[in-house]
């Protein structure tokens, strides 16, 4: 039974088809040590890796079919970890919010998704950080520094560290004074991109280094012919600074939609 009549937005495709691609390059037999698994559904996909700390690798979302969404929690129940179902606020009809309760499933903050349409010309990158395209010969140092960035088990930096060079992915190093201080990677497909795994090192923030890696992706994209950029980021609360909300809106993103988390009973 479908929630809407309307196919997912593009862009949340193509998020989950960022993470599809992410499970299919990532290399056995490190993806069985780490039991990193991932079912794609319609446009949407759920994803398990339960070492990880992060929603994003422990959840199921881009899905607005019930019977799809029964599919991916009875996978996700076969799974560990601090497992969620990501649902957008526009998609939530009363009939989703049964199910969500018939689920047992109990809120547990939220996201947000924003968009932003290529820019005109090459944006430019001012200030002391400087921003480089990550080669092979990076690849371990750019999984390093997103476990770093990130408070991820560092036996996950091969996680990571796959996805540099791969067709459809542009990742990049930050660098300040010559030493490398973050991270930002982006998937590209059919115009659309999505950005993920920005991150700096802790003594390192506040310096600008992501909002140098938002502009060395969108100027990227840009040379790639990129038409929509999409990205998500915890929904900002009253009274607490959410700096990547704000990096994301100087640089022209605009909120499309809020997107709960519901997290599945043990």
């Amino acid at each position: 039974m479908s929630i809407s009549s309307d196919r997912i937005a593009r862009e949340e495709m193509i998020e989950a088809r960022a993470f599809v691609d992410l499970a299919r390059i990532t290399p056995q037999p490190f993806k069985g040590s780490v039991e990193f698994d991932c079912m794609p559904l319609d446009d949407g996909c759920a994803i398990s890796l339960p070492s990880a700390p992060a929603i994003g690798l422990n959840r199921v979302f881009a899905l607005n079919n019930i019977d799809k969404l029964n599919v991916a929690v009875d996978w996700m129940k076969t799974k560990t970890g601090r497992r969620h179902v990501q649902i957008s606020e526009a998609s939530a009809s009363d009939e989703l919010r049964g199910w969500l309760l018939d689920k047992g499933l109990v809120e547990n903050g939220a996201w947000v998704k924003l968009t932003r349409p290529a820019p005109s010309a090459p944006l430019a990158i001012e200030g002391p950080v400087r921003t480089r395209l990550a080669g092979i010969d990076d690849a371990a140092i750019f999984g390093k520094l997103m476990c770093a960035g990130f408070g991820f088990p560092t036996g996950l930096e091969p996680l990571w560290s796959c996805l540099v060079g791969k067709k459809g992915w542009a990742c990049f190093i930050a660098e300040l004074e010559g030493a490398p201080v973050g991270t930002g990677a982006m998937f590209i497909e059919d115009g659309c991109a999505w950005l993920g795994g920005g991150t700096t090192l802790a003594e390192y923030r506040n310096r600008g280094a992501q909002k140098a890696l938002i502009n060395a992706r969108l100027n990227e994209g840009l040379a790639q012919g990129v038409s929509l950029f999409a990205v998500e980021t915890a929904q900002p609360q009253e009274g607490q600074p959410n700096i990547s909300f704000g990096n994301l809106t100087k640089a022209g993103f605009k909120l499309c939609y809020i997107r709960k988390n519901y997290l599945l009973p043990n």
